[in-house]
């Protein structure tokens, strides 16, 4: 098992990212390579790098070599191929959005696996094909090489009931419209590690803030998510790089019956044309926003803070009161004016910011007499769905790790 390898794979619509990590025992998978290829289909570019952040490899490809996602595995099969030629793929882990009310667990596919998977794609529809199309190609490329798939909404699994509810008539619950959250993947590590990372609140009452591109807030209570912002779909909750968080449903029956939108016009404009991008005009990234002197980018920025602002509040009344906050993803990692923002906006909660931790980005970034601690952790999905492959695999083997 010493030269075993897992590799996580997370395909979006044009976009490949992939990481490998060496099985070294069940609770040991240090990081070899990391990379991502992006523009598939139109500028494709991959970069990889090493567990030391040393760059592999940087280079453009042409159009026609990685024109599908199904095209970039290849690519990226065949020089990891030849890059770890040593290695035993022992099993591939896949970044799945939406398990719906089916999986709430980590699964191995098989076709009827797949075939289920399928069916969530009207749920997720600019995230599910892709996670999908990857599985296929590394299944058609490979068979005998076993697959698992690890959802972004199983986490929430353990939300009560009354938390998951629209009040709609009770047949569309029963047919599977229901909050389900997503970045599941993303708090299960936080949780994971909470307990190392910040011991005196790891079984209080914790607020995650998973602030990116895709962007959301959930309601820890020991561990567990309790409740969280992203709902039926990843629109739901705080704006994001470019789609909208919560929105009045009016304003889509208006935007269709009025404005005459059809159905792919909506989703476009939901999914790709709205959020810090719609605001500003200017960009979905926080970093240009914040650097630019244009009225209408501090305005997204502003938008951003205040309604994650509203969300922080809406979840503490849920928790009934907070014992942390803590910062993750890329806005939440790296932006301590965000972060800065947010929690002097936060202070009636009873935080307070230690300025030179956060500009740091300290682990802890609130003051020594701050009731309410602040963290910045960072996230690792891709490890957690290592993790949670090698455990299935294994555990379907009745064996153990050597």
């Amino acid at each position: 098992m010493s030269n075993s390898i897992i590799l996580v794979v997370n395909a979006g619509s044009s976009s490949l990212k992939f990481s490998v990590f060496r099985v070294n025992g069940a609770e040991n998978l240090p990081l070899v390579i990391r990379g991502q290829m992006d523009g598939i289909g139109t500028r494709p570019y991959l970069k990889v790098r090493d567990a030391n952040e040393t760059m592999l490899v940087e280079s453009d490809l042409t159009t026609s070599e990685a024109a599908t996602v199904g095209d970039a595995i290849t690519l990226v099969g065949a020089w990891l191929r030849e890059r770890l030629q040593h290695e035993s793929l022992f099993a591939v882990g896949h970044r799945v959005v939406h398990g719906g009310t089916q999986f709430s667990h980590p699964v191995l596919v098989d076709r009827e696996v797949l075939m289920a998977l399928e069916q969530l794609i009207p749920l997720a529809p600019l995230h599910q094909p892709h996670n999908l199309a990857a599985i296929r190609a590394i299944g058609e490329r490979q068979p005998q090489i076993p697959q698992v798939a690890c959802f972004d909404t199983a986490f929430h699994r353990t939300h009560p009931q009354i938390a998951d509810l629209y009040a709609l008539p009770w047949k569309y619950y029963e047919s599977g419209v229901r909050h389900y959250g997503f970045h599941g993947l993303s708090y299960e590590y936080i949780a994971l590690i909470l307990p190392k990372m910040a011991p005196e609140i790891a079984n209080g009452r914790v607020i995650v803030a998973h602030l990116g591109s895709g962007a959301s807030l959930c309601a820890l209570r020991a561990g567990k998510s309790i409740d969280s912002t992203m709902g039926f779909s990843p629109l739901d909750g705080v704006p994001m790089g470019t789609r909208p968080g919560a929105l009045d449903p009016g304003v889509l029956l208006y935007l269709v019956n009025q404005c005459g939108l059809s159905g792919g016009e909506l989703e476009t404009l939901l999914y790709k044309e709205s959020g810090l991008l719609g605001l500003s005009g200017i960009s979905n990234d926080m970093r240009i926003l914040l650097e630019s002197q244009e009225s209408r980018a501090q305005l997204a920025v502003e938008y951003f803070v205040h309604y994650t602002v509203k969300q922080i509040g809406a979840l503490a009344a849920v928790l009934g009161g907070v014992d942390g906050i803590v910062f993750t993803a890329g806005i939440g990692e790296h932006s301590p004016v965000i972060r800065a923002r947010i929690l002097q906006a936060c202070a009636w909660l009873g935080v307070s910011v230690d300025t030179a931790a956060n500009e740091r980005s300290d682990s802890c970034i609130s003051s020594t007499d701050s009731k309410v601690s602040a963290w910045v952790i960072p996230t690792n999905e891709e490890l957690m769905i290592a993790r949670h492959t090698l455990a299935l695999i294994n555990s379907r083997k009745g064996g153990h790790v050597e």
